[in-house]
């Protein structure tokens, strides 16, 4: 009988001078501070390594001797009184920046979100949703705004990606212990755990809430793994993504009902709610509860939580947006509609339109619950806009309620040191401090090309070195022979980093198209097969567990790369992370992104990469097709059979990625003559760097939400809120009214209209409109004049950030001003009489529409109702 085994952990003591380093690694501001990462890394860098770059973890691992030695380390000490008089100067200064000095002291924003990535160390993310997310707290905390946020604590969080000699994806979970973790229970003021409950069927859900401090910002997550839950229900956020359709709704009852209910119980009161995508919908439905139980009558109660709800959707695709059976909904969310007083057809209408489809709907929810909606670029507002035609069947789609606020990324995040340093010497040390100061990235031009050169090489050094330890760890547990790992490595010397590499790391999910390089390997071949002009490409990315068409993406690349003819030109890394993403976008020379147009919603990886002075080749879709502009990158304009035939649409856009890769990128990179480096390259790296850094920065990002959404939102949510919701109950009033009376509207134009006049004179319109009884004040009459233009198609952007193009009615015309016609009198025949009279600003082919829609002076939207009729 073997012996049985004891545990026993020993945990080392910190020496007195090195006390606060406990307080760095409970802190996420490590996430985005370079220097303070690396203070835990000098003290044993294969112990970093191994714990996954994590501090808290590190730390609870460390020998005692390492740390008897650097409280005795001059050198040490002095790094480590850097980074903490930088990280005290961080958390001292309160004082608000940008947009956010608009907000009053009393406001709060409040962020739900399914996934956050802040860094590897913190797996409770996928993708660029939690990327996204991550970024959007920091900046938060950068710019002092009252900010909160709240998710879910995965335990298992997401998977841990392996590839088989095969090439086939292996998803293995690890735990993520809290102990381990920058992260405490949230407690009350008697010290105890603070709980909430979630009734999910007839089962109440116990919900603990754990603390994260992110700088300035705190973010809560939610977890059911308590004692007081049955094992079922203690397993509901184990696993981000994971599960069926059950556990799926039951994490987003959680994350939206729950969410809510702890910032009740912490006392805090949020003036603007925002859900980061659909899955934190059912808040609204929470907030709902409060105001009918004291009597508010529903519609006035859901015009007021709308007024102040903030939703960004970033799915392109119908399909993506998240759906629950009727019963399955009801039977779990039965008890709130009793609170709401809602037959079960009224509450499952919460979630779906007449006459849609019977599913209930996250995305249709958050529609009907906010009143400021946004998508993640102008592409993708345009989309979405298209996408949510149903819900204002009216309006034109250009002209609904959604904009787009474009994503962004957070530089400190993800800037190599390097660059940091290079820009501390040529544009300041507080360059940080005027990230969207467009005369400071035009300096750029001012640093020496063989400056420049020598930084971009010495960061893709780097990155050679740690994709190197990657592949050899790799393939040593796939047992493949060290001679066929020399040859794989071949390409990848950090000594001589001089061959031109492409990177491709993101999801992979179909729409992406990761084998388009593949799609003619003829073409491929003669692309890779010069040596004196040699190509690399490399290959990253997670495809999820249950997406086979993904994971055969994967399976393909990573087989054509071991052929004799690939290997070494051809590189795909497991274990795609923050951390590997970090190194990717700091090291290669291009990346690389080919998605089907129009299903990128943004992408925020290529901006990373041009910031770390990398140059984007990808197709004109989400951020890339409002960041090319000609001079800094290359783009492939989409084939125009996007939807009717898709072998032909991909083979078109392969042929364009072949030609810009044959004809531009790779006699570019290699016209380096006497210089050792290319000029014709560093001008566009140059003007790739200050072009993007400047326009998709998060600064900026946060400050469209401020201007777009966030200051919109509180200013409308307190409106429609004073005086005990006065205005709000105005406005339900005058909806219903509008509602039953909107079908028996009618205009029509009195006169024919006049053809001709000359410059400077006036022209004199009326129009007659049947009421039905509604006041004349109820509606506005509104003439658009646009102008003829000559090209195919023509965007433009609003101060509100809103795209319009011309509509398809009127395809060489362009909207270039509206004039709002005033009521005159009645007419005998019930009609009403509204007259214009304007003065044309321009010359040339005009033309004009008449419409009328409903109006009144609290609309959030002015075409929220979604109603309109045109003469």
């Amino acid at each position: 009988m073997p012996a049985q085994i004891f545990n026993l952990e020993v945990t080392p003591q910190l020496p007195e001078a090195l006390q606060r380093l406990e307080e760095l690694a409970n802190n996420l501001w490590y996430s985005w501070n370079p220097p303070a990462r690396t203070l835990f890394e000098r003290l044993d860098k294969e112990l970093w390594i191994r714990v996954g770059h994590n501090p808290k973890l590190f730390l609870r691992n460390l020998d005692q001797q390492a740390l008897f030695k650097a409280a005795k380390d001059p050198l040490f000490l002095n790094n480590y009184q850097l980074v903490l008089t930088h990280y005290d100067a961080y958390h001292q200064d309160k004082k608000r920046r940008n947009g956010g000095g608009q907000l009053e002291e009393n406001d709060l924003i409040a962020y739900f979100c399914a996934e956050y990535g802040f860094h590897e160390s913190l797996p409770i993310y996928s993708g660029g949703l939690g990327i996204l997310a991550g970024d959007h707290c920091k900046t938060a905390s950068d710019l002092r705004l009252p900010f909160v946020a709240v998710g879910l604590f995965y335990r298992q969080g997401y998977f841990t990606q392996h590839i088989d000699a095969e090439g086939n994806q292996q998803a293995r979970y690890n735990q993520n212990d809290p102990q381990h973790l920058p992260m405490k229970p949230v407690t009350d003021s008697h010290g105890a755990e603070l709980h909430v409950t979630v009734q999910i069927a007839h089962t109440q859900i116990v919900v603990k809430a754990w603390q994260l401090q992110v700088g300035h910002i705190t973010l809560y997550l939610l977890d059911t793994d308590v004692p007081q839950n049955n094992q079922d229900d203690r397993v509901v956020t184990h696993q981000l993504y994971g599960g069926d359709h059950h556990t799926r709704i039951k994490q987003e009852i959680i994350l939206g009902i729950g969410g809510v209910r702890l910032l009740n119980k912490l006392g805090l009161m949020p003036t603007v709610w925002h859900i980061n995508e659909g899955h934190a919908a059912f808040m609204i439905l929470e907030r709902l509860r409060d105001p009918v139980a004291k009597g508010q009558p529903l519609d006035q109660a859901l015009e007021v939580v709308a007024a102040d709800t903030v939703f960004t959707t970033h799915t392109a695709v119908p399909a993506g947006h998240d759906h629950f059976p009727p019963d399955m909904v009801m039977n779990y969310l039965g008890w709130l509609a009793h609170d709401l007083k809602l037959s079960r057809d009224a509450f499952l209408l919460m979630g779906r339109l007449p006459n849609d489809s019977p599913d209930f709907n996250m995305t249709t929810l958050a529609v009907k619950g906010a009143r400021h909606i946004n998508g993640v670029s102008r592409i993708h507002g345009l989309v979405s806009s298209e996408i949510c035609a149903k819900f204002w069947p009216e309006i034109t789609s250009e002209e609904n309620p959604i904009s787009y606020v474009t994503n962004g990324a957070h530089v400190s995040s993800l800037l190599a040191r390097d660059w940091s340093e290079l820009f501390d010497q040529y544009l300041g040390s507080d360059w940080n401090q005027h990230l969207c100061d467009e005369e400071l990235w035009k300096r750029i031009d001012d640093i020496p090309d063989p400056v420049f050169w020598k930084v971009k090489q010495a960061a893709k050094s780097r990155m050679l070195g740690v994709l190197r330890d990657v592949l050899s760890s790799q393939h040593l547990h796939n047992q493949i022979s060290q001679t066929h790992l020399e040859r794989v490595l071949k390409n990848l010397e950090p000594q001589n980093p001089n061959i031109l590499t492409i990177g491709f790391a993101r999801r992979f999910a179909t729409y992406k198209r990761a084998t388009l390089l593949f799609n003619n390997l003829q073409q491929l071949r003669t692309l890779i097969s010069d040596a004196q002009r040699p190509v690399v490409f490399i290959f990253a990315g997670k495809a999820h567990p249950a997406d086979e068409p993904g994971k055969s993406l994967l399976k393909t690349i990573y087989r054509l790369s071991m052929e004799p003819e690939y290997v070494g030109k051809i590189i795909v890394i497991e274990g795609y992370d923050l951390g590997l993403s970090r190194r990717l976008v700091s090291g290669v020379d291009i990346w690389l992104n080919n998605p089907v147009y129009p299903l990128e919603a943004s992408g925020t990886s290529g901006m990373k990469a041009a910031f770390n002075g990398a140059i984007n080749l990808s197709v004109l879709d989400g951020w890339w097709d409002e960041g090319y502009d000609g001079e800094n990158g290359w783009a492939i304009k989409p084939s125009p059979h996007s939807q009717d035939n898709v072998e032909l649409r991909d083979r078109e856009d392969a042929r364009t990625l072949y030609e810009i890769l044959q004809d531009e990128v790779i006699p570019l990179y290699y016209d380096q003559g006497r210089y050792g480096y290319s000029p014709g390259w560093i001008k566009t790296a140059k003007r790739s760097l200050s072009t993007c850094l400047l326009r998709y920065n998060t600064v900026r990002m946060l400050n469209d939400y401020l201007g777009r959404a966030y200051l919109p939102a509180v200013r409308q949510g307190k409106r429609l809120r004073a005086n005990n919701s006065a205005k709000a109950q105005e406005l339900t009033q005058w909806k219903t009214q509008v509602r039953n009376k909107w079908g028996g509207v009618q205009i029509r134009q009195l006169e024919l209209p006049t053809k001709q006049i000359a410059y400077g004179e006036s022209i004199s319109i009326t129009v007659a409109v049947r009421l039905n009884n509604l006041q004349p004040g109820d509606v506005a009459v509104e003439l658009l004049l646009s102008r003829k233009v000559y090209h195919p198609e023509v965007f433009v952007t609003s101060q509100v950030g809103k795209t319009e193009r011309q509509k398809p009615e009127t395809d060489n015309y362009l909207t270039t001003a509206s004039y709002k016609f005033k009521p005159e009198k009645p007419l005998d025949n019930g009609e009403y009489l509204y007259n214009l009279t304007f003065t044309p600003d321009f010359c040339g082919g005009l033309s004009y529409h008449i419409r009328v829609f409903p109006f009144h002076e609290s609309l959030t939207d002015p075409h929220e109702m979604g109603m309109m009729r045109w003469v």
